[in-house]
C-alpha cells in the first residue's frame, strides 16, 4: 500500500489547484458549469461512509462554514471583475495556488500569529477595495490576494491532517474555494453596466461593514 506522506499530499494538493487554474484561464465563461458538475458528481463516486466521501464532504463544507472565508472568496471573483483582463482569471488562479501553500505551512508546523484575524480582516479589505473602486498595478492585487490566501489557507490546513482522506479533503476545498470565485466573477460582471457598478459597489460596502463586525469578534476570540 503506497503511504499517503505529507510530500505527496502537498504534491497531490497542487496538481488539484493548477488543473483549476488552466480551466480558469482557457475557458473562464465554462468554469461555473463544470464546477456545479463536479460537485454534484464527486460525491456520488465516493461511498459516503468510506474515507474519501467523508473527507470530501468535510473538505467542501469547510470553506462553506465560515463568512468571513465566503465574503473573501466572492469578493476576490468581484474584485477580479471589476479590473478586467487579465486580473480576473489572475486574482482567482493566485488565491488558490497561495492557499494551497498556506495549508502546507500549517501542515508543517509553520506558525503564523492571529490567523482567525487576518483572515475576517481580508474580507474587509477587499469589501472596501470593491466598495472604493480601487484599480492597483496588477501585481499589486496578486500580492494582496495571495497575502490574504496564505491566511485562508493556514485555517484549511488546521483540518487537513484529521481528515479521514487528506487528497479528498484537498481537492475539495479547492473545489468549493473555485465555486465561490465564480460565483463572485459572475456577479463581478455588472460592472459594464453603470447602475451594475453602483451595485457592485454598495455589495463590497456591505462586505466590508460586516467585516468589521467579524474583526472585531476576532479579536475578541485573542483576548
Amino acid at each position: 500500500m503506497t503511504m499517503n506522506t505529507p510530500a505527496k499530499q502537498v504534491q497531490n494538493l497542487w496538481s488539484i489547484v493548477l488543473g483549476f487554474a488552466l480551466a480558469l484561464r482557457r475557458r473562464p465563461s465554462r468554469l461555473t458549469t463544470l464546477w456545479v458538475v463536479i460537485a454534484l458528481s464527486a460525491p456520488a463516486l465516493a461511498h459516503p461512509q468510506s474515507g474519501v466521501g467523508l473527507g470530501f464532504k468535510s473538505g467542501f463544507l469547510h470553506p462553506l462554514s465560515g463568512l468571513d472565508h465566503i465574503l473573501a472568496m466572492v469578493s476576490v471573483g468581484i474584485w477580479g471583475s471589476q479590473l478586467g483582463k487579465p486580473a480576473i482569471w489572475l486574482l482567482p488562479v493566485t488565491f488558490p495556488m497561495v492557499m494551497a501553500f498556506g495549508g502546507v505551512l500549517e501542515v508543517r508546523g509553520v506558525p503564523i500569529p492571529a490567523v482567525e484575524i487576518g483572515v475576517a480582516v481580508s474580507a474587509l479589505v477587499l469589501g472596501l477595495l470593491i466598495a472604493l473602486s480601487v484599480r492597483p498595478p496588477l501585481w499589486t492585487a496578486a500580492v494582496v490576494v495571495g497575502l490574504f490566501a496564505i491566511f485562508h489557507g493556514y485555517a484549511h490546513g488546521k483540518e487537513l491532517p484529521h481528515a479521514a482522506q487528506p487528497l479528498a479533503f484537498g481537492m475539495a476545498f479547492v473545489l468549493a474555494t473555485g465555486m465561490l470565485h465564480v460565483f463572485g466573477i459572475s456577479l463581478g460582471t455588472l460592472h459594464q453596466w453603470p447602475s451594475g457598478a453602483r451595485v457592485l459597489r454598495l455589495l463590497g460596502a456591505g462586505v466590508a461593514c460586516v467585516s468589521v463586525f467579524l474583526v472585531a469578534t476576532a479579536f475578541g476570540m485573542m483576548s
